[in-house]
């Protein structure tokens, strides 16, 4: 999703790193290779706990396990190393293996893993509690990633690697940019794959998140056919490691002039198939979500939701109804607050689950913006109507709460801004959102949100309000709805005062800037026109060290 959107800041803290007494430690070393840590996992890597699944292939359009078995992913994505963070989110309230251990018990079999390119290169992260997190402090991000995989493999989960972003900012719809190479790209999954390779746990590795905008699939001209340059991808990375699987993601724009969400076409597959130099190696990988991401065509079809079948056929399903090539559908979720909603995820598990089809949910984090997560604000308590949803395809019941971890005394820092799903793609007619607005309220925070403040309205003309949803001492993110008045608003403006402010990390449905002591953002992509009488939520996640503005005074233009 857009990372969904995805980024999360969290309040930063002071870190010390607390050890065992010398005699404890000799006798944890002497007696067992697993070192427990308070929350912290950590796992020698030639003595690893093998994966559950070991290396997979595929075998028409079934997974398969190494002596021949039949098997479905069961993934879910716990985003935030390709956020600012660099570290999964969370870890500023929960431990990494608390998490692992809640995903495991939820009927999961993988983590799918987001990551940046940018992260890959840095020296730090933030956001992690080191009293949850001992051994993760001082860690770059890749020890960080080492750990997160390390942790998975202890809890029988394996991971699938996502290239998410090239750098921590936004998603791209092409799997370069000026900034972040094809060469960079594929040598950073070169390098992975060697680091690696001689671990199980790693399955598979997602190319890039989402292609949308001019990419397309077999058209031919280098700059912009996914499939090609999937397979120079997929061929590179499986010259390093011949067993992992390569997950290759649909396009936006479809040959058949058919638009349908980021990453979520695959109908030119079967004329122009993704073929590597090692067989039995690609699995296609869609995204699909619900009408609360964006109001698609064929959910105000009349005989919605049972053409939502048809739908999925035409786009990816028939890959695996006529036995072409697996699918993994890589991204979906939902809030789950609407009857439309609910409408779509019980068809889409009926469907998935008819056809063995594998799965990666968005997201385990809470704080995904237009979607929530799997479980509440605390990181601990289990969302059980989601849960209870998914069951059909997870294949045990939902516990009906978290792990015997104590939670956190006193509440921890709010959740950051959504790294949200991929955002959804309009009809053809109209532009693609950049990042689909969060069609309900962000992640409530420990920190009590003040009541919305609006741009003052006269008769007939254009407001914007305001809605704290979340703050740290590091920052805050904040949700504005802005409404045309009684004409049309073709582009617009808002700002507010913020003295503290220094940047912004995110946004969806607006560009953002930070001057003299002053934040504006400019309406963008989906969110740009506003129809006459009709409203747009679109977001931010704001770099401030000072107090976040709690009902501050909208200038809209």
């Amino acid at each position: 999703m857009r990372t969904v959107s995805r980024l999360r800041p969290v309040a930063r803290r002071r870190f010390g790193r607390r050890l065992l007494p010398a005699s404890v430690t000799a006798v944890v070393a002497v007696v067992c290779t697993l070192a427990v840590v308070v929350g912290f996992l950590t796992v020698r890597p030639d003595r690893a706990v093998a994966a559950t699944s070991g290396w997979l292939r595929t075998s028409g359009a079934t997974i398969t396990t190494a002596d021949g078995r039949p098997y479905v992913i069961k993934a879910v994505s716990w985003f935030g190393m390709e956020t600012a963070n660099c570290a999964p989110h969370g870890l500023w309230q929960i431990g990494l293996d608390a998490g692992m251990a809640q995903i495991a018990s939820f009927g999961f079999t993988t983590i799918r893993l987001p990551y940046s390119n940018e992260c890959l290169a840095g020296s730090s992260t933030s956001g992690i509690d080191a009293s949850k997190n001992p051994g993760l402090v001082g860690k770059t991000p890749l020890q960080v990633m080492d750990a997160v995989i390390a942790s998975a493999r202890a809890h029988g989960l394996t991971v699938i690697l996502d290239r998410h972003r090239p750098d921590s900012g936004s998603q791209s719809a092409l799997w370069y940019t000026s900034a972040w190479s094809e060469q960079r790209w594929i040598d950073d999954w070169v390098m992975l794959a060697k680091r690696y390779r001689n671990d199980p746990t790693v399955i598979g590795v997602d190319l890039h998140n989402e292609p949308h905008g001019t990419a397309c699939w077999g058209c031919g001209d280098r700059s912009r056919d996914w499939a090609a340059a999937a397979t120079r991808a997929g061929n590179a990375v499986l010259a390093a490691n011949p067993n992992l699987l390569i997950v290759v993601e649909g396009v936006e724009q479809q040959g058949n002039n058919q638009a349908t969400w980021w990453g979520g076409g695959l109908a030119d597959v079967a004329a122009h198939p993704v073929v590597l130099s090692v067989p039995n190696r690609v699995v296609y990988s869609p995204h699909d979500y619900p009408a609360s991401i964006y109001p698609q065509p064929w959910f105000s079809a009349a005989d919605y939701p049972a053409n939502l079948d048809r739908v999925w056929t035409a786009n990816w399903g028939y890959l695996v109804q006529r036995n072409i090539a697996p699918v993994l559908l890589g991204e979906f979720g939902t809030r789950l607050q609407t009857d439309t909603d609910r409408q779509w995820l019980t068809r889409l598990v009926g469907y998935l689950k008819t056809n063995r089809i594998s799965f990666a949910y968005w997201s385990f984090n809470p704080n995904s913006g237009d979607t929530g997560g799997l479980v509440g604000d605390d990181w601990v308590t289990p969302q059980r109507a989601k849960l209870d949803a998914l069951a059909p395809i997870l294949g045990r019941s939902a516990p009906t709460s978290g792990p015997s971890t104590p939670a956190p005394s006193s509440p921890a820092p709010s959740s950051p801004a959504p790294s949200s799903p991929a955002p959804s793609s309009p009809a053809p007619s109209s532009p693609a959102p950049s990042s689909p607005a969060p069609s309900s309220p962000a992640p409530s925070s420990p920190t009590p949100s003040a009541p919305p403040s609006s741009g003052a309205p006269s008769s007939g003309a254009a407001t914007a309000s305001w809605q704290l949803s979340s703050s740290w001492n590091a920052g805050y993110v904040a949700q504005l709805t802005v409404r045309a008045g009684s004409t049309a608003k073709n582009g617009w403006s808002v700002s507010w005062a913020d003295p503290s402010a220094t940047g912004v990390a995110n946004a969806w449905g607006m560009t953002c800037a930070v001057a003299s002591g002053r934040v504006t953002c400019t309406g963008a992509d989906w969110a740009r026109t506003i129809p006459a009488g009709q409203s747009v939520t679109v977001g931010l996640q704001a770099n401030s060290p000072g107090p976040a503005p709690q009902s501050p005074v909208l200038t809209l233009r």
